[in-house]
């Protein structure tokens, strides 16, 4: 008989897993299972669940994070991109508000965009102004570093929430980083179920503001070379205007107009120098006040004449904080905060100043603006304007020396035949016995002088030019073309501030009397020098005077009825006094205008 507890190949019959049912033999559990039995198992295998969860939900996120990072970058406007990206935070984190503050100053905390998501068009309507970057906001531009709260009312530096606006307690905060530089931050509050933001809402938006900074700067390369090919088509534009057949004040017009338009300007003025101390504003456009009501101002006084006098653009946040701004910006435009200038500006020196001005509501142009690109519009228009002002001048001369042509022609063709043809009926009337006949070929002579007489005026005419002219140029420009039929040049002289008083019509008038009698005195006087004067006082006075044999009372009504016609116009007079042997002086005197 076998031993008791032995089994029949002699080991012992109990098994070492424990006893079997009914006391017999059986399987016990091991000490290595034991940590595992009951609840302790259960818990073990929810925690095995829940973070199976947690992987299966982070693959899912990463799968939308991707999926919306994709979406985004196929989208090259800027405020699309920017509200994109806030919407997909707060749904990759589970936030019921979320906003992206896009900042203009880290040193004032200044933000020239505020998007938000989670409230109603109403809701922010009557929350009223974005935020100024001050509290909690602020401590995340001073130290752009992730940050998450969970209630961030409770924070030393919460300001508390305006007026209407939702109650906001957990919070994530992720800067955006273009290039190593903050672009801006995302900020999400109120997690969906009222927990607070984990690690892994942490780290799926700081991804997204990583690929959101790259799409954000794709879609700010793109819009600035979008940008910048405006400006170069409005430069070609403007190129072609000035080049054209408009006047220089359509052409200046259609450059305030362009580079209004393209830079979202609210205002723009082309100011040109009028004198080397003093600047004229010649057109405006857009929310300014008519050009025409705008006094000129002196070179030293104004924004404008910085850039004249350095040749350099002047760039200004808001010009009611700038001492060196004239009055008038304050007083005669309408309200005005940024304000850039630059030159136009050639190789002869700086031709004007194209003035952009922006309201404070609408500063985002002003912040956007690249002042190089108008820096270069201003240049080109400033060498379009060069370039057409030339091609005016060699217009004007061509007519010019046409005009010279023309009047050559008259004077040594035309004038000379109709004299000798006077000559010759004069000297045939004298030989007809019948007065009735010789009465009709002497009126004919009278008729071919007074022909004479207006082909020489017209002479004079062609050689005037109709562009404003000194009168002291005018008048020795007929001296010169005398001293030819004179043989010798008058003495010309000049008495009190012609220049500044003589306008232009009356300039008109003086030379085609000066030019009137000296052409009498080469024909009548035998004189050996004549002298000319012209005088402003109360009244504009023209004397001549010459040293010939002088001309008879006959002589002298028959020859400068013509001058007092022109001084009876101007409500002036035209005296002569003339003796036989003793010369001549002609007064022609008219009020001074």
């Amino acid at each position: 008989m076998d031993p008791e507890g032995v089994s029949p190949h002699g080991q012992n019959s109990e098994s070492p897993l424990g006893p079997g049912p009914g006391g017999g033999s059986g399987i016990r559990p091991s000490a290595a299972l034991a940590p595992l039995a009951g609840a302790e198992l259960e818990d073990l295998l929810r925690e095995l669940l829940q973070r199976v969860d947690e992987v299966m939900d982070t693959q899912h996120r990463l799968r939308l994070l991707l999926d919306a990072t994709l979406r985004i970058a196929a989208d090259l406007d800027v405020d699309s991109v920017l509200e994109a990206t806030v919407r997909v935070a707060c749904d990759l984190a589970g936030a019921r508000y979320g906003a992206l503050a896009v900042l203009r100053s880290r040193a004032d905390h200044r933000l020239s965009d505020f998007v938000t998501h989670g409230m109603s068009e109403d809701q922010r309507r009557a929350i009223g102004e974005q935020p100024e970057g001050l509290g909690v906001l602020g401590l995340l531009i001073d130290r752009p570093e992730p940050m998450r709260l969970h209630d961030l009312t409770r924070h030393p530096l919460a300001v508390g929430f305006p007026e209407h606006h939702p109650m906001m307690r957990s919070f994530l905060g992720v800067p955006i980083r273009i290039r190593d530089k903050v672009f801006g931050n995302l900020y999400l509050t109120e997690k969906f179920g009222g927990g607070d933001f984990s690690d892994t809402d942490e780290a799926v938006v700081i991804a997204l503001a990583a690929a959101a900074g790259v799409v954000i700067e794709n879609a700010r390369l793109y819009e600035e070379s979008a940008r910048r090919e405006r400006w170069l088509a409005a430069s070609a534009e403007i190129t072609a205007l000035l080049l054209g057949e408009v006047s220089q004040d359509e052409a200046l017009q259609g450059v305030a107009d362009r580079a209004r338009e393209i830079s979202h300007a609210d205002s723009a003025a082309v100011v040109l120098r009028r004198s080397e101390d003093e600047l004229e504003i010649r057109v405006t456009s857009g929310e300014a006040p008519e050009a025409s009501t705008l006094s000129r101002v002196h070179v030293t006084e104004t924004l404008a004449g910085v850039v004249v006098s350095t040749g350099e653009p002047v760039i200004v946040e808001n010009i009611n904080d700038d001492p060196r701004a004239s009055p008038d910006a304050r007083t005669e435009w309408p309200s005005i905060g940024p304000v850039v200038l630059v030159p136009m500006r050639t190789t002869a020196g700086v031709e004007g100043v194209l003035s952009l001005a922006w309201s404070p509501e609408h500063a985002d142009g002003f912040t956007e603006l690249d002042v190089e690109l108008p820096r270069r519009f201003a240049a080109q228009a400033a060498l379009a304007l060069q370039v057409g002002r030339a091609r005016q001048d060699r217009e004007r001369l061509s007519v010019f020396e046409d005009r010279d042509r023309i009047g050559r022609d008259l004077h040594d063709l035309v004038i000379q035949r109709l004299f000798a043809i006077g000559l010759s009926l004069e000297n045939t009337s004298r030989m007809i016995e019948r007065p009735e006949l010789a009465g009709r070929i002497n009126g004919a002579v009278d008729d071919i002088d007074a022909t004479i007489k207006d082909i020489r005026r017209s002479i004079f005419a062609l050689s005037a030019s109709p562009e404003s002219v000194d009168v002291r140029t005018a008048l020795s420009g007929v001296a010169d073309r005398a001293a030819r039929s004179l043989k010798l040049r008058p003495h010309l002289h000049f008495q009190g501030p012609v220049s500044s008083l003589v306008d232009q019509d009356t300039t008109v008038h003086l030379v085609a009397v000066l030019h009137e009698a000296l052409t009498n005195v080469s024909r009548h006087a035998g004189t050996r020098d004549v002298d000319v004067l012209l005088s402003v006082g109360d009244d504009i006075v023209l004397t001549v005077r010459d040293s010939g044999r002088g001309m008879s009372a006959e002589a002298v009504r028959g020859g400068l009825s013509n001058l007092e016609e022109r001084a009876a116009e101007l409500g002036g007079s035209c005296v002569v006094d003339s003796r036989p042997g003793e010369g001549t002086v002609l007064r022609w005197s008219v009020p001074r205008a």
